[in-house]
């Protein structure tokens, strides 16, 4: 008669076969023993996987008791994990291997029979319950279920740890993709841990450190300790990582024209303002990054920093991730990973300049960066009075010309005053000697800002009239020019 261990190994379905293929995640040594008893605060790290199929509750098995087919038969696990079998009475099978629990079996009928000679098949899986924690979008515990067949078809597919990440509707950008850990328990008392190197998967297609998973698994996406602006490009392309087309809320404050929380949605970067998406049937094709966030506030100002833009992020555990973006270095070498790929709940922070190159001012108002145009008001004695369209960074003098140029008759041509809101809501004025031959300088020809007020008083050979009207006329057209600005 055959031995009962080799007789049972004879008799366990193929997917047995293929379920029991250890997966070599790290540097390998010798497998614990299936049984072996271990302490309760047990962790093995990095090891091979034990990838041995353990029972619970909602299982469906077939207790095969040779020679003895009235005891024979299917049973669903309970989930307290104990089957009820004639003669014996309840058996605990969970967190057993099929090969443990029909030795468990197969000891208690030696009471009752003289071989006992019993097999146990899996015919039906359970789903797959896991935990993705971390820096993933959503955390928390999912149902994966199976695919394919089960027990003696070998067909059947196990979830990997890439589908639960998907399911967990992908990493954050804030990932340490090179250290993911996956817990499993290992018997009834102890706990495995290996890492695992998605980004080796990326690059490599290593499909070792994409393990199948098992009911109870816990995925763990640390997060980064050092940001990587290449790698977060290569995690955002990547299948496991969140939705490129799901909109994101991006705070931006700081030396834009409208600072503020913005919806960042996909659409063409060529989009100056980019407040919605491509229209019709074309799929729109901007990254949510940086620029584009920009964009949508409206642009820079003539004051930007863009040299030291300062990007925070919140992570899983409560900290902040801040990251250094050079967007000059974009605007001269091309080097697109300036232009980071930003995220829900970032903050962008874009300082101000402490000194103003006018060349470096006149290249940034040609970019993307600048609004297309910013409005000016230049009232008083000039040809066209009123709002004024000019190109960003314009300049004092570029204004004036924009608006027709003195009034020769009646300007007073030496000086204007320039009438500024500023950030923090004050209103300053200053007088400026106008010096047309002038390049921009902030004495006689400084950069104008949006909304700033140049008032263009009359000459002193006005009709007295005229005059007598001046003491009240450039305030109140000062504040009606603020009106029509909405401020």
């Amino acid at each position: 008669m055959l031995k009962t261990n080799l007789f049972k190994s004879l008799t366990q379905p193929v997917v047995g076969a293929a379920l029991l293929t250890a997966v070599n995640v790290a540097v390998p040594f010798a497998s614990l023993a299936q049984g072996q008893p271990a302490s309760p605060t047990t962790q093995i790290p990095n090891t091979q996987l034990d990838t041995n199929y353990l029972l619970g509750g909602g299982d469906r098995i077939r207790v095969n008791v040779f020679e003895v087919p009235e005891y024979t038969g299917e049973y669903q696990v309970p989930p307290g994990g104990a089957i009820n079998l004639p003669l014996i009475g309840s058996v605990p099978v969970l967190g057993l291997t099929t090969e443990q629990a029909a030795d468990e079996i197969a000891r208690r009928y030696a009471r009752f029979l003289k071989r006992p000679l019993i097999s146990v098949n899996l015919l039906s899986p359970r789903p797959i319950n896991v935990f993705v924690a971390g820096e993933v979008t959503r955390p928390g515990a999912y149902t994966l279920n199976l695919s394919g067949g089960a027990g003696d078809n070998p067909g059947v597919q196990y979830p990997t740890v890439l589908a639960a990440l998907t399911t967990a509707q992908g990493v954050t950008l804030a990932a340490d993709v090179t250290q993911v850990q996956l817990r499993r328990k290992f018997g009834r008392s102890s706990e495995q841990v290996v890492t695992l190197n998605l980004k080796e998967l990326i690059q490599t297609g290593t499909l070792s450190q994409d393990i199948t998973l098992r009911d109870g698994d816990t995925i763990v996406v640390p997060t980064a300790n050092n940001f990587n602006i290449a790698e977060s490009r290569n995690i955002f392309a990547a299948n496991f990582a969140a939705s490129q087309t799901t909109p994101r809320t991006v705070t931006i404050i700081g030396e834009v024209n409208r600072p503020g929380s913005y919806l960042v949605t996909p659409g063409s970067l060529n989009d100056q303002g980019g407040a919605t998406p491509n229209s019709g049937t074309a799929t729109p094709t901007g990254l949510p990054n940086v620029t584009r966030v920009i964009q949508l506030a409206g642009g820079i100002t003539a004051q930007a920093d863009i040299r030291n833009l300062k990007l925070r992020r919140l992570t899983r555990t409560g900290s902040e991730q801040a990251i250094d973006i050079n967007l000059w270095q974009l605007l001269q070498s091309g080097d697109a990973n300036q232009d980071i790929i930003v995220q829900d709940g970032d903050t962008i922070v874009i300082p101000t300049a402490t000194e103003i190159n006018p060349a470096e001012a006149t290249q940034l108002a040609t970019t993307t960066l600048s609004p297309a145009r910013i409005q000016v008001g230049v009232v008083g004695e000039v040809k066209r009075p009123g709002l004024t369209e000019i190109q960003p960074n314009s300049s004092l003098n570029q204004a004036i010309l924009a608006a027709g140029g003195f009034n020769d008759a009646r300007a007073s041509d030496d000086a204007v005053d320039l009438i500024r809101l500023n950030p923090n809501g004050s209103v300053t004025k200053r007088v400026v000697k106008v010096d047309f031959s002038a390049g921009i300088n902030e004495q006689t020809n400084p950069i104008l800002r949006n909304n700033d007020v140049v008032v263009v008083g009359r000459s002193g050979g006005a009709k007295v009239g005229d005059s007598a009207g001046l003491v009240a006329g450039p305030l109140g057209v000062i504040f009606s020019i603020l009106r029509v600005f909405g401020l």
